[in-house]
């Protein structure tokens, strides 16, 4: 397999669950600005939208989107139990954790790195994020994960979390998701995935 991404963006969430079900797997660095890979090639050959995370699988075919790539690679691993059984109720609240992280959290961080948006646009998308961030800390409750173990919606919500201090968002309001951010990153697949992207240093 490949994954084509960008240092620190949501395809940290695919890079974390490829080393965490133990895939072999290669590592494409995508300038999204340019939308060149660091080969040179044009990456909106790849994926038209010009966003990754991109997986493209031995046999050549891609799948693109975050929710449904960390799917695929839990399930291409089951015995890493990243994603609970297909068709169980256990597998439509995954589901439900990762729509809720992309579509109420993840997006809502988008403004916050526009240059073009204005201060207040950014003060109203911080209050939305801090709502949110108030729903994930009284859903996650004394669990040390999302779902009780860790799966690949712990994968996606740890990366989002991460954008926080680069936006002047203080996760200390959150004391329950400061722990988990921790607990998190203290898994030796998410420190591989760091030092890979050249976000943690030895």
């Amino acid at each position: 397999m490949k994954l084509y991404y960008a240092t620190g963006a949501c395809s940290l969430s695919p890079h974390i669950a490829l080393r965490e079900a133990g895939i072999p797997f290669d590592l494409v660095k995508v300038d999204l600005r340019a939308k060149r890979t660091e080969a040179g090639d044009d990456f909106k050959a790849i994926n038209p939208r010009g966003y990754v995370p991109v997986l493209e699988l031995t046999d050549g075919r891609r799948l693109t989107e975050g929710p449904a790539i960390v799917q695929y690679i839990a399930d291409s691993a089951p015995q890493h139990e990243l994603a609970p059984a297909a068709g169980s109720f256990d597998r439509y609240r995954l589901q439900e954790w990762l729509n809720l992280i992309s579509t109420e959290l993840h997006k809502q961080y988008s403004p916050l790195f526009d240059p073009a948006a204005d201060d207040a646009v950014k003060a109203r998308q911080r209050e939305r994020i801090g709502t949110r961030l108030d729903w994930i800390q009284a859903d996650l409750g004394p669990r040390d994960y999302l779902m009780g173990k860790f799966t690949v919606a712990d994968a996606y919500l740890y990366t989002v979390l991460r954008w926080s201090r680069l936006v002047g968002i203080d996760l200390a309001r959150w004391p329950a998701l400061v722990a988990y951010q921790a607990r998190v990153e203290a898994r030796p697949a998410v420190q591989a995935a760091l030092r890979a992207e050249g976000m943690l240093k030895d």
